[in-house]
């Protein structure tokens, strides 16, 4: 069921994502939102208020979908901490041993 939920979220982000970069911004964004961009099939005004509801309708499913997700995971996660559980055997490595370092040459003293 999560993994539904997941993959539904998943493609609720990408279209969310993608119909906000549609939309025209004060900069200009795009430019694909104004009535250039698309012919005569829509006005202006008709193509703002498309991308205006379907945003809201996307970012509503995306908070459903975010709780839902919430919830369906709220008894999973392991508590405790790491430095509670002691160390399973053999799982500690020997300290590794250093080479022995060349002997110093002598100096004959008189």
């Amino acid at each position: 069921m999560a993994t539904v939920l997941l993959v539904i979220h998943l493609f609720v982000t990408l279209a969310l994502i993608g119909v906000v970069l549609l939309q025209r911004s004060e900069g200009g964004g795009l430019g694909i939102g104004s009535s250039q961009g698309m012919g005569s099939f829509m006005s202006g005004r008709g193509t703002a208020n498309l991308l205006t509801r379907t945003t809201a309708i996307l970012g509503t499913a995306f908070f459903v979908l975010s709780l839902a997700l919430a919830l369906l995971g709220r008894g999973t996660g392991l508590r405790g901490s790491i430095l509670d559980t002691a160390p399973p055997p053999g799982a500690t490595a020997p300290a590794p041993t250093l080479p022995a370092a060349p002997a110093a040459p002598s100096v004959p003293t008189n």
